[in-house]
């Protein structure tokens, strides 16, 4: 069965092009020129994984995927964008986008990061993963922590992040790890960006003092719990 892209680009000359090279390349392409309309089509047709374009008429590419990740927290997304301040991609990646590709691009890159995507896609989990983080459980599918009850929605890139260390608890996770786990790549501005997302997951276990990230000074994090919960 073929994957579906809905691909959203306002340009209709690159939408063309595009969408002729994934479907040579045998995917099943749903086309958008608006967000306003590619929200639409995936409600209807749904889809694999979505590339959208940031800056659009009606409904921009962000805005877009605030609702597509209402809809389904676990759809691979892609933006592709002309803007280039670190703010603008952190936005991106805070929204929940999977990948990142600046314009100009090369067909062939954004072709190997679609594949590269649903190759995850294909071979992640079928069944929720739930981690048990002290007094907390850990939804890593449905992107939620779970403390007396009470479910609190946590971002894409904290999601993964935690996943990360959650599945090497009581173990230093290299800092490059992580941020290959979730931009791809090691820069130093994603270095400062995932400081951040460590100490809002930190501020996340407020309600459980056993709970530590721990920062590894010249290798990465650790999250340790003194005492687990049965």
């Amino acid at each position: 069965m073929k994957a579906r892209i809905l691909f959203v680009e306002d340009e209709r000359d690159l939408s063309l092009i595009v969408c002729d090279t994934l479907r040579q390349q045998e995917y099943d392409v749903v086309a958008a020129f608006d967000g306003i309309d590619g929200l639409a089509r995936y409600k209807t047709d749904g889809a694999d994984l979505v590339v959208a374009d940031v800056m659009m008429p009606r409904l921009d590419g962000f805005a877009m995927a605030k609702e597509i990740r209402r809809l389904s927290a676990n759809v691979p997304i892609i933006f592709l964008t002309a803007k280039s301040t670190i703010d603008d991609v952190e936005e991106g990646f805070d929204i929940g986008a999977n990948d990142y590709l600046k314009k100009p691009f090369e067909l062939r890159e954004l072709l190997i990061r679609i594949k590269a995507l649903l190759r995850n896609k294909t071979n992640s989990h079928a069944e929720n993963v739930v981690y048990r983080i002290g007094g907390y459980k850990f939804d890593a599918t449905g992107q939620l922590l779970i403390f007396n009850g009470k479910d609190t929605a946590i971002s894409n890139i904290e999601a993964r992040i935690l996943e990360k260390l959650a599945a090497n608890i009581g173990k230093t996770v290299d800092a490059s790890q992580l941020m290959i786990a979730v931009w791809g790549r090691d820069e130093i501005s994603n270095r400062n960006s995932l400081h951040g997302y460590i100490h809002k997951l930190r501020r996340a276990f407020r309600h459980d003092p056993d709970i530590s990230i721990v920062n590894q000074r010249g290798f990465g994090y650790m999250l340790t719990v003194k005492k687990q919960s049965l």
